[in-house]
């Protein structure tokens, strides 16, 4: 116990070295863990994680506690973060262990058929948002603030076993860091956690595309392009044109190659 009651300070290189033992003899006994880690003092690196990190720096509710969170989720103290359908748990290791759960609410019906409706409109390209490539555009629309799947504050539910009075602790806040930083490798996450198929955008930019091209012969997918998207065999199967009894007289009538006209 530290002065005046409060926990005494444990350094950086002491809780490493406390968590390291700690999830050694629990990995012995079966028990799994994946960690947050983060390479450098970037804590998220692509469009999703990036997008994530800032819309929480946007709310005035999380700003004081969220510096202490970004300082935690870059020493490796999250070593330990699961992101299931609308709940994310997760270990943090301070002065001790921490155990946190975060429920998020899920997306509601009409927010997700209004971003179908509006994203269906804008793909790119078929082929890249079927292997699960968004476009920017489209990115932007899932990521507004409001609007898009992040969740605001009254749709967050934080919980640490930390004896911290606080609403957010600093290990909640560098749980909310690390789910940036997972983003940065799983973007379907995001989706997952507000409860919504990311599957049904690839649905509707199918439908809309069907519904409202116009392609001419030019303009139409060859065998092989087919078969590259679909990735599937396709037979010429094309029937062969039976010669009319007409054409075949007429050339039987016709004169022949190399013989005069009047012989």
């Amino acid at each position: 116990m530290g002065w005046c009651g409060w926990p005494r300070y444990v350094s950086v290189a002491e809780r490493r070295k406390k968590a390291r033992k700690t999830i050694a003899k629990l990995t012995k006994k079966g028990a799994k863990f994946n960690p947050v880690t983060i390479n450098g003092k970037t804590i998220a690196n692509t469009f999703w994680g990036k997008s994530w990190c800032k819309n929480l720096e946007s709310y005035s509710d999380f700003a004081n506690r969220l510096p202490r969170g970004r300082t935690y989720v870059r020493n490796g103290s999250v070593v330990d973060l699961n992101i299931k359908p609308g709940k994310i748990s997760a270990i943090v290791f301070g002065s001790d262990m921490y155990n946190i759960e975060i429920e998020i609410a899920a997306l509601s019906k009409q927010q997700w058929s209004t971003i179908i409706k509006e994203c269906s409109g804008k793909i790119d390209s078929l082929l890249e948002l079927l292997q699960g490539k968004f476009s920017k555009s489209v990115m932007e629309i899932i990521t507004r603030p409001r609007s898009g799947l992040f969740p605001h504050p009254k749709e967050i539910k934080l919980s640490c076993s930390c004896p911290d009075y606080a609403n957010m602790c600093k290990h909640v806040a560098a749980v909310l860091y690390g789910i940036g930083a997972r983003l940065d490798q799983e973007p379907t996450a995001l989706f997952e956690l507000r409860k919504v198929d990311h599957t049904d955008l690839i649905t509707a930019a199918s439908t809309d595309n069907i519904l409202q091209s116009n392609i001419t012969d030019e303009q139409s997918f060859s065998d092989t392009e087919l078969a590259t998207l679909f990735n599937i065999d396709i037979e010429n199967t094309k029937p062969k044109t039976k010669k009319s009894k007409k054409s075949a007289k007429n050339k039987c009538n016709s004169p022949a190659v190399g013989r005069f006209p009047f012989e």
